[in-house]
């Protein structure tokens, strides 16, 4: 698609994401939901604390306006709240103006439909010819809509989120990195309402510090915050909150796959992993693999990307699903990664089993990493290439089966992420840096 990615409509605000195209995607989904309804169509939108998602929210909800849609807006508040509201309040789709884990001057658009997932690609596909003037809508007839706010939509998620636990954490002394994006409105707010003494970092958002030097991107933040306050355990979520990554009380750093093995074992002990199934990305530690097999649980494994995940859960209804970055989808709560969610569900199952956090993470070897990125537009040219491709092969043939080299081009950046996992770090760097340096020799960037 020339304008939704992976993960909605991304690009830098007033450049590629602009006012018109926010007007242009309002009227149209206005347009496309209410054609077979005789009431006005209605759609909850939410927004992170970039400087730009103020006039992006005003551009869409004119657009709904304009063709004569309800657009309640709940403000500041996270991913995983509007599609929680969007599914329980009976909205027909919802809309979250976020570029997730990307700098501030970037942002984005996320559709979500009426059952809380991200809405399908033949829709978007059909709002991008519009948005190209391949074909017009009259709304001239059209009695406008009404822009209303939407808090309360905030206060019954935080009511929800509150709801899923089965532990009080009274005593627990909890700290939560907000990114300063979306989770300053919610997270304190909850894990208060659960009774943790709860200490909080990054959650002055001004419009501008979104992600910067914070939150799961820059977790070493609050794994010296946990250290010096002696906390239980530290939970840092990205912008939009659909992420989390773990700290526990020894100041281990925990990504998404061991929040993946933590969940999934704790689910299979009470009962609740079907079929002893666990989702997870070709991104995933070997590591996890193993410890998966070796607690007799299988990996399903998908493509990179949230949406594949979601996809995979809702068809076969297995519990958990996640990605190394921190997307964790628990079936049972949610139908999208939550990082809030994902927070309550590991500090419930330390708390429950009555042992500190870094117990959880037993059986569980991580293979040394290592993550590279190359910005360049030649992404998609690099991707398809028979020759990369071949060099793959090889490297991975050489790996013999200790290690693993993987090439893929990101869905919202203009960049190409070489993994390598070996049997040390040091071996991780040289398999890398001979990539890098023939992906950059053969394309001159």
């Amino acid at each position: 698609m020339k304008y939704f990615g992976t993960d909605g409509f991304r690009g830098r605000a007033n450049q590629e994401l602009t006012v018109d195209y926010a007007l242009k995607i309002g009227q149209f989904m206005a347009w496309y939901f209410g054609k077979d309804k005789s009431e006005p169509v209605k759609c909850v939108i939410g927004k992170d604390t970039r400087l730009s998602s103020y006039m992006i929210e005003y551009g869409i909800s004119a657009g709904l306006a304009s063709a004569g849609a309800d657009a309640h807006l709940m403000h500041v508040t996270t991913t995983p709240s509007v599609s929680y509201v969007t599914r329980t309040e009976n909205f027909d789709f919802g809309v979250m103006i976020t570029a997730s884990h990307n700098p501030y001057h970037d942002n984005g658009i996320k559709i979500i439909d009426e059952n809380g997932y991200k809405i399908s690609e033949d829709i978007l596909e059909e709002c991008e010819r519009y948005m190209d003037g391949k074909f017009s809508i009259d709304f001239t007839e059209i009695e406008p809509g009404k822009i209303v706010d939407y808090l309360q939509g905030r206060n019954k998620y935080m009511s929800y989120l509150a709801s899923t636990c089965s532990e009080f954490f009274r005593g627990y002394r909890i700290g939560l990195d907000c990114a300063n994006g979306a989770s300053s409105m919610i997270a304190k707010t909850v894990f208060d309402m659960l009774g943790a003494k709860t200490y909080v970092i990054n959650n002055e958002p001004n419009g501008t510090n979104i992600n910067v030097n914070c939150g799961s991107t820059h977790i070493e933040n609050l794994k010296q915050f946990v250290v010096d306050h002696n906390l239980d355990a530290g939970f840092a979520f990205d912008g939009d909150a659909d992420r989390c990554l773990a700290v526990d009380e020894q100041g281990n750093i925990i990504d998404g796959d061991g929040i993946i093995y933590i969940g999934a074992k704790y689910l299979k002990e009470i009962g609740q992993l079907k079929d002893d199934k666990v989702v997870v990305t070709v991104m995933s530690n070997l590591g996890l693999m193993n410890a998966l097999k070796e607690n007799k649980m299988e990996a399903i494994v998908t493509p990179v990307g949230d949406k594949y995940i979601s996809q995979e859960l809702m068809e076969h209804n297995y519990a958990i699903g996640g990605e190394q970055s921190g997307h964790i989808i628990f079936n049972k709560y949610a139908t999208t990664g939550d990082g809030i969610l994902t927070a309550i569900v590991m500090t419930n199952i330390f708390v429950s089993k009555k042992c500190p956090f870094s117990n959880l993470t037993r059986g569980l070897e991580i293979m040394p990493q290592r993550l590279k990125n190359i910005r360049t537009d030649k992404k998609d040219e690099i991707d398809a290439d028979p020759e990369i491709q071949a060099f793959a092969e090889d490297m991975n043939k050489r790996l013999d089966g200790s290690g693993r080299l993987l090439l893929r081009k990101s869905g919202t950046e203009p960049i190409l992420r070489i993994m390598v996992e070996a049997k040390t770090y040091e071996d991780c760097d040289k398999y890398i840096e001979e990539t890098e340096e023939f992906i950059r020799e053969k394309y001159a960037i």
